[in-house]
């Protein structure tokens, strides 16, 4: 029997496909997962509505169980749809950063509901919208939405200019937001100490799991803090190396090629032995 008692999986480039899709093989291996007695919970960049397919997918609607939401701002009941936890970037904060983005030249995206608001449009945009399936609008006045607060602020644009302003965003604002690259082209900026790592570790509380206990997978950056957190923190073999370099250990195989069941058939499921927890 294993000691893992919670599973904890990040959604794209780790349990979807490239295509989007959840095989058989990985829906199976979950629900003997959780026969078994582990509970999984979905911790994603993605906002709820962007969430639910897969949940159902995975009849996480018929149960008890979590979603963790836009990248650890939002926890929400997959049964009921009740959010149990939300944080919001404080609106002089959001202010700062957007107008610190836009100075530079980038556009800015904000989620609410089920669409996604930009200031401008770009390709980045384009891609996120087939990658989410929400809807685009353009807003004129996207400074005063901003100045409102949101849970948080997504900006797009190529890796070797974000890099530049993710340095300017650390010196301006760095101690007072979260701020990583969720994909390569991804920079996105959350409320202060709110992360995956951080809403992983209010969900096993509520459940009275020990962080021992508690295994998590994922590929990118936005995935850190929960890689670390999780008593054993799992990098996918397609991931990013400085997820690989901070995982207790790596899939043998791709998301493309079922490396989450695998890992489940070989180490919950099966007889392989996993690393010593952290602190263990």
């Amino acid at each position: 029997m294993t000691s893992i008692q919670m599973l904890a999986i990040d959604l794209d480039d780790t349990l979807l496909r490239s295509d989007l899709t959840i095989s058989f093989r990985t829906r199976n291996a979950i629900r003997k997962a959780e026969a078994q007695g582990c509970v999984v919970v979905l911790a994603s960049g993605r906002i709820p509505s962007a969430m639910e397919h897969f949940a159902r997918l995975l009849g996480l609607h018929k149960r008890p169980g979590y979603l963790i939401c836009n990248n650890g701002t939002m926890i929400q009941e997959s049964h009921t749809g009740k959010l149990i936890y939300e944080a919001k970037i404080p609106p002089k904060t959001a202010l700062v950063a957007y107008d610190l983005a836009a100075a530079e030249g980038f556009p800015v995206q904000l989620y609410e509901d089920d669409i996604m608001y930009i200031s401008r449009p770009n390709e980045f945009a384009d891609y996120d919208q087939k990658l989410t399936g929400l809807r685009q609008v353009v807003v004129e006045n996207f400074r005063a939405m901003v100045g409102n607060g949101c849970y948080k602020l997504l900006i797009p644009g190529d890796p070797m200019t974000l890099k530049p302003l993710e340095n300017i965003l650390q010196t301006y604002i760095g101690s007072e937001v979260t701020i990583f690259t969720s994909k390569p082209y991804f920079l996105e900026i959350l409320p202060h100490n709110v992360d995956k790592g951080a809403s992983l570790a209010k969900v096993a509380e509520v459940l009275g799991i020990p962080q021992s206990a508690v295994l998590a997978i994922g590929d990118s950056m936005n995935d850190e803090a929960m890689i670390r957190w999780a008593g054993i923190g799992v990098a996918m073999a397609n991931g990013d190396d400085r997820i690989k370099d901070i995982a207790a250990m790596v899939t043998n195989k791709s998301n493309d090629d079922d490396g989450v069941a695998d890992l489940i058939e070989r180490y919950i499921l099966g007889k392989e032995a996993l690393p010593k927890p952290a602190g263990a």
